[in-house]
């Protein structure tokens, strides 16, 4: 577990704090379609704001090359200002130079203001210690709570910490507590569920799991590798024909692993009168698995009610699909009683879990579900993550790093 100050290590009153967060949502036709991780944000700066402090948000919209227009964060700032009513939001049009200067100098205690997209500034992804300088003028105190920026070493997500006294603002204390429970110092027995069409593209985060996990539950197309790999006709279905023998290398290092028994098949998406469930054995040249059957979901559902630790990334079949998505449902729906009734921990993160766990109503029933796509996966996979490596430094290790990017 990183170690790492919260704003229960922070008195922030009066105090000038540059807070980071994810509010990178999505928008079409000029209108915000999915609030989630604006209102995932609103715990910290709701407590900052009635600590008194003077906050400026820090945060970026897709990932535009210099400043463009139609990446403007200006409509997330008027949600941001009705989530935050009656606590005053103000908004910045630019987010460098003078402007931004006299913008949070006219600040009031208890105050809000949103910087505009901070990826306009050239120097921000490269992280570039002269606009890390700049950044640390406007402040007094550094808060990241955007956890899934995390694996980006940015200015405002890592190079702004070796120049400010820095801390975990609330969603990134809870995700970094949550993965620290599910992965870190879990309570075994652990279960992960991995999930995906390619092994390729997951090859590291199954290596790291593997010497961490109870039980691994392979789903997905990616599956479909494992079967072939041990010698089962996979009929017209999606495999990596190249990775056969790195699926047979991670096969002989699994602790226990779950791959499907039965599976449902069908000629294609579209051809619905297709539609069998059968065992492995029994695929046909030209069928395609697109979920896994009622048996691997018994399977699996009485294995994890084995465990006290259930981690999930990926679904088990093309859930966006019906009837393809029952697979997934029937798994998500069993760990959330299981969550319910108190026996099992269970984390889940990466966009098609979530979005699968939103379709099955079961969402809320995670014990935790994250949100942060690149940065959860990188996590998974055992790699240290540039913004959580810089909460967690000394300040002595801070000052060593500020001189060195003088």
């Amino acid at each position: 577990m990183p170690n790492f100050r919260t704003l229960d290590d922070l008195n922030a009153r009066g105090k000038r704090v540059l807070v980071r967060l994810d509010l990178n949502l999505p928008i079409q036709n000029g209108q915000i379609t999915d609030l989630s991780r604006l209102e995932r944000s609103l715990p910290t700066l709701k407590e900052l704001s009635s600590q008194g402090a003077k906050v400026i948000v820090m945060a970026h919209l897709g990932r535009p090359q210099g400043e463009d227009k139609s990446l403007t964060i200006a409509p997330i700032a008027q949600a941001l200002a009705k989530s935050m009513a009656p606590m005053p939001v103000r908004f910045c049009e630019t987010s460098q130079g003078p402007l931004v200067e006299k913008a949070i100098d006219a600040l009031h205690n208890g105050e809000i203001l949103l910087l505009e997209n901070i990826r306009f500034v050239e120097g921000e992804e490269k992280n570039d210690p002269v606009f890390a300088r700049e950044m640390a003028q406007w402040g007094d105190i550094y808060v990241n709570d955007a956890f899934s920026t995390a694996h980006r070493a940015h200015v405002s997500t890592e190079g702004i910490a070796h120049f400010l006294p820095s801390y975990a603002g609330r969603l990134m204390e809870e995700e970094l507590r949550a993965l620290d429970r599910a992965l870190g110092n879990p309570k075994r027995p652990l279960m992960a569920i991995v999930g995906g069409a390619k092994i390729s593209t997951k090859l590291p985060l199954l290596e790291n799991l593997l010497s961490k996990v109870d039980i691994l539950v392979i789903g997905g197309a990616m599956a479909n590798t494992f079967l072939a790999a041990k010698g089962y006709n996979i009929g017209a279905s999606l495999f990596e024909h190249d990775l056969l023998e790195t699926a047979r290398s991670l096969l002989a290092k699994a602790p226990e692993i779950i791959l499907p028994e039965d599976v449902v098949v069908a000629r294609n998406l579209e051809d619905q009168r297709s539609i069998e469930t059968l065992f492995i054995p029994e695929v046909a040249g030209d069928q395609k698995i697109f979920d896994i059957g009622p048996l691997t979901c018994q399977h699996i559902l009485k294995k994890m009610k084995t465990c006290h630790t259930l981690l999930w990334n990926g679904p088990f079949g093309v859930f966006e699909t019906p009837p393809f998505d029952k697979g997934t449902t029937t798994v998500a729906k069993g760990a959330a009683q299981l969550t319910r009734e108190g026996s099992l921990l269970s984390v889940a993160g990466g966009g098609d879990t979530v979005a699968a766990l939103i379709q099955a109503g079961v969402v809320d029933d995670f014990s935790y579900v994250s949100t942060a796509g690149g940065a959860f996966l990188e996590w998974l996979e055992g790699k240290t993550l540039p913004g959580v490596e810089a909460l967690s430094s000394s300040d002595s290790i801070r000052e060593k790093m500020f001189e060195n990017n003088k």
